[in-house]
């Protein structure tokens, strides 16, 4: 939550709850609803850490409220941070680690994981095709991440087979 919130204040200064708004709808209903709450201990410890600067600002007929902006030292994480390639290789796949150990513990059949692990899978693609249907069509972002997630399902699924394939030829 961190860089997405100084990404958003590198357009300018907010408050945390124009941020969770401004988050809600770039993203839409796809991705998780950012915690108000959340979205606030995260502005004071980027505070803290000097990413960012608030500032009350008094308002005549309600609380007064912080408006934060970025610093130079947020500019140069945010910068650091687009630079950066997402390299996170599925390894540690915690399905695979049960699916490996199963036959070692006996507590488990590798074919009943795998088709209760692809029920899911197919669960979730559904319910991800019905938010595709519901979503604001002009919202490509959060059509985008629609997508990237089916095609994510789609390759585990995938993968799903292949592991059925290997261990059926096994036995």
């Amino acid at each position: 939550m961190r860089l997405p919130l100084l990404a958003l204040l590198a357009r300018g200064p907010a408050h945390g709850y124009e941020l969770k708004q401004d988050l809600e709808q770039l993203l839409g209903s796809a991705y998780p609803q950012p915690n108000v709450g959340q979205i606030y201990v995260t502005l004071g410890r980027l505070e803290k850490t000097g990413l960012i600067e608030g500032e009350e600002v008094e308002q005549s007929s309600r609380p007064n409220k912080k408006i934060y902006h970025l610093t130079d030292s947020g500019r140069e994480a945010l910068h650091a941070w687009y630079q950066e390639t997402a390299d996170e290789p599925r390894v540690r796949d915690e399905f695979f680690m049960k699916l490996a150990l199963a036959p070692t513990t006996g507590l488990a059949d590798q074919i009943a994981l795998i088709n209760r692990q692809r029920r899911q899978y197919l669960n979730t693609m559904r319910n991800l095709s019905k938010l595709a249907a519901a979503e604001d069509r002009d919202n490509r972002i959060s059509q985008l991440l629609i997508e990237g997630a089916m095609l994510h399902l789609q390759a585990d699924l995938d993968w799903l087979e292949r592991c059925q394939e290997e261990l059926e030829e096994l036995e």
